[in-house]
């Protein structure tokens, strides 16, 4: 990196930190703290969020009920989040794939500032809203939603059982466990540099997009079962909510069925689980809020194993490995026959893809962290899918990508002998993000020259909450 590289580098990591420490504590803090009255680190891992620890999970499963805080701060359902960064690719990017007001390479950036409402209404409601502005794009929505409209646990003799129910609208956002994806590692990336075309359903086929209404039972601590349905959004509350169809408007409800398994004992935890879902949708006509089934609907259906370990020991060494792999089988009815329609060809409308997201981390005092993951998608050449575009496209059709990340961090504030605790919360953090293959090759995989290796990605960031 030159000199300049590293003065901005430095600078987007210790400007929001000056903010702080020139702060009044009560402008804001994380509400969750206030109402349990515990530190950030009772229920995360590496400081505050999102990695749950089991006390984290509990808390979750709980609907968000637990209480314990004091005076007329622990009443305050609400707190803010701002992420800032630093964002460098190894090549700059094409001069029409700019974002506005952007340069090609070398950004400073405020990515996100969320509002939260979160917390208990007395002790069997709970719930945690998100609403979030984007400045990079200029957005705004309703961003992550899990409420719990009703939980309680029974005795069943020696045994405990909770049971609940779930509104949320993003396939896993309200599931316990990190390993899955909506608050999967990594926990913070580039609003701006590119990323892999590919994804399974599950991870973001429903983003923000849908309604999810499901049931759970948590089984002495350790068995999770839970099962519903998601509906998308009609478009005028698309429209409103801020966020478009992912892959398309669903005819039915989709089902959503998750079970995990959960072991604790001296001060370690570890689980496996299963996840399935299945949709049917009418795919995006390219037009947005709107879906068009006239020629056929499009059917996904995935298939996740995931699992996950847990060192706290007594806080000094912390140590997590987590991984989940993901199947999904295609058949794109309606997209395929849009396809060969417009270019005269007969392809097939069956396909697949499949993804492995594993990763590592170790924690010193839930101050200072690293995490080294690993991310592989592939599957079959599909034409109808993946096709050559500059930047974001598929020279070969294949939704192959592997990536490799690296990151570091430093926790000042979060913890209960911090400063200002829990009022204030600071997360610093480097990350490197390394391609060995990028939407399906290595060399020139747009077709238009672009290699894998040019999107590679150091990003440094600023992570606060109030």
């Amino acid at each position: 990196m030159t000199k300049p590289t590293l003065r901005l580098a430095f600078a987007a990591l210790l400007t929001p930190l000056f903010v702080l420490l020139l702060s009044p504590a009560a402008q804001a803090v994380p509400d969750l703290a206030r109402q349990t009255g515990q530190p950030c680190v009772m229920c995360h891992i590496g400081g505050y969020g999102p990695q749950l620890t089991p006390f984290g999970r509990a808390f979750k499963i709980g609907g968000y009920t637990q209480t314990g805080g004091e005076g007329v701060a622990a009443k305050i359902p609400l707190s803010l989040m701002v992420q800032t960064s630093f964002n460098r690719t190894s090549t700059d990017l094409e001069a029409d794939q700019i974002p506005h007001h952007y340069a090609a390479n070398n950004n400073f950036s405020i990515d996100q500032v969320s509002g939260f409402i979160a917390g208990g209404l007395g002790p069997y409601t709970g719930g945690f809203m998100q609403f979030t502005y984007s400045p990079v794009d200029n957005t705004s929505h309703v961003d992550n939603t899990d409420l719990r409209p009703f939980t309680s646990v029974y005795s069943l003799g020696d045994h405990s059982l909770r049971v609940g129910i779930t509104l949320n609208n993003n396939p896993t956002v309200q599931d316990p466990y990190n390993s899955t994806f909506a608050w999967g590692f990594p926990f913070i990336s580039s609003a701006i540099a590119p990323s892999p075309a590919a994804s399974p359903m599950l991870a973001s086929g429903f983003g923000n997009n849908a309604i999810g209404y499901t049931v759970y039972a948590w089984y002495d601590k350790s068995l999770y079962l839970e099962a519903g349905a998601y509906n998308t959004f009609s478009p005028w509350m698309l429209a409103r909510f801020g966020d478009d169809y992912g892959i398309g408007a669903t005819t039915s409800p989709a089902p959503y069925l998750r079970a995990a398994y959960e072991w604790n004992w001296n001060s370690q935890a570890a689980h496996v689980g299963a996840i399935f879902m299945h949709a049917d949708v009418n795919p995006p006509n390219g037009i947005a809020f709107q879906t068009d089934g006239s020629m056929g609907v499009d059917h996904y259906t995935d298939y996740a194993l995931d699992a996950s370990y847990q060192y706290l020991g007594d806080g000094t060494h912390i140590v997590t490995v987590q991984g989940i792999y993901t199947h999904e089988d295609q058949n794109l009815k309606g997209t395929t026959a849009f396809f060969n329609a417009g270019n005269g060809t007969t392809f097939g409308s069956g396909s697949s893809l499949n993804q492995i997201r594993l990763n590592a981390a170790y924690w010193y005092q839930n101050t200072y962290g690293a995490t080294l993951g690993w991310q592989r998608t592939w599957g079959p050449a599909n034409p109808v899918l993946y096709q050559p575009a500059e930047l974001t496209g598929s020279n070969n059709s294949k939704p192959n990508s592997n990536a490799f990340i690296i990151e570091g961090d430093w926790v000042p504030f979060g913890k209960d002998s911090s400063w200002a605790g829990p009022w204030v919360n600071l997360k610093l953090g480097l990350q490197l993000t390394l391609y060995t293959q990028f939407n399906g090759g290595t060399s020139n995989y747009d077709g238009t020259g672009r290699n894998a290796g040019d999107n590679n990605t150091l990003l440094a960031f600023a992570w606060m909450a109030f």
